[in-house]
């Protein structure tokens, strides 16, 4: 066995981490009896030798000896290699990608060859695949269907293959594999595409199996998502109830020792996550068909919530986290949907409340509909569910429930805050989400600060003090102005204009109750961080209302040389004052052309408010818009003041209402505020629509 493997110069060769000179040891530990050496030596060669999908030139020096050890029956675990081969070899460039495009000076470059050659060198040796889709051991035959539908260079032979492996495999999650193999096959190869969509088609309607019909539909939506059927909400849901009344209770799982390494942590999470479940494989066939659904936002919320209804916990747990991705891409009536989530904050497994949490965590304003379950979640107090004292507390419990309440604005919220103040540690994220809970909120004025009172003032106030300032100036508590000016007073070198910047961005939002600060102020008009002086102008115009100092301060950083994140603070601060500084508009009009984006954004709409020139404003934003979609929420704001003024903006903005995907909706990435800077577009279009249309506001 890995004959050759000593004649290989492997410490002239390189991987992720440097030579490979340890690649030996780790393709004979792929190799091992012993299992913890094995998963190991499985961790190396993705941690280095395939490090996050790279092919080095020791890759591909390895790919001979990996088809060996695929080969070998006495290799144990080769369902993992043949996973490992599937990935080195899987990755398709463009036909048009150009060498040239990559950085050959980069001391991490990895030529585009690389990755061809890794395919061409496992294509030739694929007939290795080809007999383990009858191998006895399971998990092989589970991973040689996406191989061979990945990497033969045979797509027809592989399709007769898979398609009469079918009719004998007796294994449902092996079936799937081999129907899912059939799918991709289609998709890569378009000369097949016609046939093998009829072929699953027969299947979604021919199988004596409920999840091979699932799987055969689900694939058949993927290879024809233009051709979906109209009635594929009754037809899944009922698919999904024969599911469920049919499958077998899972069999307890074997114990394994506890992984060191990221593929044992990542196994032990999927483990977690399927125990208890006797069909956990539905959860990717619903994901593969709400893909293929795509912009059928109605259809894709029916299927959600049928799943929400069911008697099974699992399929609600799948339909919380595939409608998590769905209200991330798509705008659509949630209502619904959001009330059923919030139901299962109630159910006794931790699993299916912990997903609640999580999902509702993250909907701001749209959570409304689960607040009246969330905050009788919350009056249930720790031990509510029957679970014991620590069935809902943490992230995934009390805080996460008492952060979607206070995001989705509910006032009940605030007594529960007070009482999270009195905690010796306090999620900071629940500080920041005191901005939308209005006067009520001002009664944890004194426990904030308290806290801040209590905050050093070392190297790491920011990050301590920051959330509390931000949270004491949601709740207008002037009465912590003291607290305020010790931190802004006392702090230290590290990151000191941070720590300045906040504190002063929190009297700002005092007023003139920080009046007793308008020396601090004055003197810090003169630092050498834009940040800090603009916000401290901005903290002076609050506090006293005169611009004699103010203006000059800002307009120093409206100068050529700027950069334009400090032409963009002062832009900011000036139009935060509004007709009061009409005098700055000469030095806000160069602003107008900047080759900075966020420069012209910032500077049109500060000219409009110190001025009211519709005229000048309107051309750069209108261009904004269509520029950079991330700019739109601040240009809405601004054309929603503009009224009239801004009529011929109308269209542009109808176009964004009428649109059904997030204005920032991202492939493969997603923020906790993601879905909450959408709907407030939205509400800033609609403001903006109907100042236009009626001419007020």
């Amino acid at each position: 066995m890995l004959t050759g493997i000593e004649e290989v110069d492997w410490a002239s060769l390189g991987h992720a981490y440097g030579p490979a000179d340890d690649v030996p040891e780790l393709l004979r530990g792929l190799a091992s009896a012993d299992p913890a050496e094995r998963e190991t030596a499985l961790d190396g060669m993705y941690g280095a030798v395939h490090h996050q999908g790279d092919v080095y030139d020791s890759t591909l020096a390895c790919i001979p000896f990996l088809l060996e050890l695929v080969a070998d029956p006495a290799v144990q675990d080769r369902g993992c290699i043949v996973e490992l081969l599937t990935s080195i070899g899987g990755i398709e460039l463009d036909d048009d990608e150009e060498l040239d495009e990559l950085d050959a000076d980069d001391e991490e470059f990895i030529p585009a060859a690389n990755y061809a050659m890794a395919a061409a060198a496992i294509a030739a040796g694929a007939d290795v695949f080809l007999g383990l889709v009858s191998d006895p051991d399971p998990e092989v035959r589970l991973t040689a269907p996406c191989a061979l539908a990945s990497l033969h260079p045979e797509p027809a032979l592989v399709l007769t293959l898979l398609r009469e492996r079918l009719t004998v495999e007796r294994d449902t999650e092996v079936r799937l594999a081999l129907v899912a193999a059939v799918g991709r096959i289609a998709l890569r190869h378009a000369s097949l595409r016609t046939e093998t969509v009829d072929w699953l088609g027969w299947l979604a309607r021919a199988a004596q199996d409920p999840g091979l019909r699932l799987a055969a539909l689900a694939q058949r939506a993927r290879c024809a998502p233009g051709d979906i059927p109209d009635d594929v909400v009754p037809w899944v849901t009922g698919l999904l109830e024969e599911i469920r009344t049919s499958a077998d209770r899972p069999a307890p799982g074997t114990e394994r020792a506890a992984a060191p390494t990221l593929i044992g942590q990542v196994r032990e999470l999927l483990e977690e996550h399927a125990a208890g479940r006797p069909a956990p494989w539905t959860e990717e066939l619903l994901r593969t068909l709400h893909a293929a659904l795509d912009d059928r936002v109605d259809d894709r919320i029916a299927l959600i919530v049928a799943q929400l209804r069911s008697p099974d916990w699992g399929q609600r747990s799948d339909a919380i986290w595939l409608c998590g991705g769905l209200i991330r891409v798509w705008r659509g009536r949630y209502e619904e949907v959001v009330r059923l989530v919030g139901a299962q904050l109630q159910d006794p497994e931790p699993r299916l409340r912990e997903a609640a949490t999580s999902f509702l965590e993250r909907l701001f304003e749209l959570g409304a509909p689960a607040a009246d379950a969330l905050a009788a979640r919350l009056a249930a107090g720790p031990a509510g569910s029957g679970q014991g004292q620590s069935a809902f507390v943490g992230r995934s419990g009390r805080d996460g429930a008492l952060l979607a309440l206070a995001r989705a604005g509910d006032t009940r919220a605030v007594p529960l805050l007070a009482r999270a103040l009195e905690e010796p540690e306090v999620r900071r994220e629940l500080l920041y989400a005191m901005d939308g809970l209005g006067p009520s909120a001002a009664m944890l004025a004194p426990l904030l600060r308290r806290r801040l009172a209590e905050v050093e003032l070392d190297e790491r106030l920011y990050d301590r003090a920051a959330p509390l300032l931000y949270a004491l100036a949601a709740v207008r508590g002037g009465q912590a102005l003291p607290e305020v000016l010790r931190v802004l007073r006392g702090a230290p070198a590290n990151r000191r204009d941070w720590v300045r910047e906040a504190a002063l961005r929190t009297l700002a939002a005092f007023g003139p109750a920080a009046r007793e600060a308008v020396p601090d102020m004055r003197r810090l008009l003169a630092a050498e961080s834009a940040a800090v002086a603009t916000t401290a102008a901005r903290a002076l115009w609050a506090a006293e209302g005169d611009r004699g100092d103010v203006l000059p301060a800002l307009e120093r950083w409206l100068r050529p040389g700027t950069t334009g994140a400090d032409w963009c603070a002062a832009a900011q601060a000036l139009g935060e004052i509004g007709p009061a500084a009409a005098t700055a508009a000469p030095a806000l009009r160069p602003g107008l052309v900047s080759r900075d984006l966020w420069v012209r954004v910032r500077s049109a709409a500060a000219l409009w408010r110190v001025s009211g020139e519709a005229s000048a404003s309107l051309p750069v934003l209108l261009a904004a818009w269509e520029e950079n979609r991330h700019a739109r929420a601040d240009i809405a704001e601004c054309l929603a003041e503009m009224g009239p003024a801004a009529s011929e903006a109308q269209l542009v903005v109808l176009t964004e209402l009428t649109r059904r995907r997030r204005h920032n909706a991202r492939e493969g990435v997603s923020g906790s505020h993601d879905v909450h800077h959408d709907e407030k577009l939205l509400t800033l279009c609609r403001a903006a629509l109907a100042r236009m249309e009626r001419g007020t506001f």
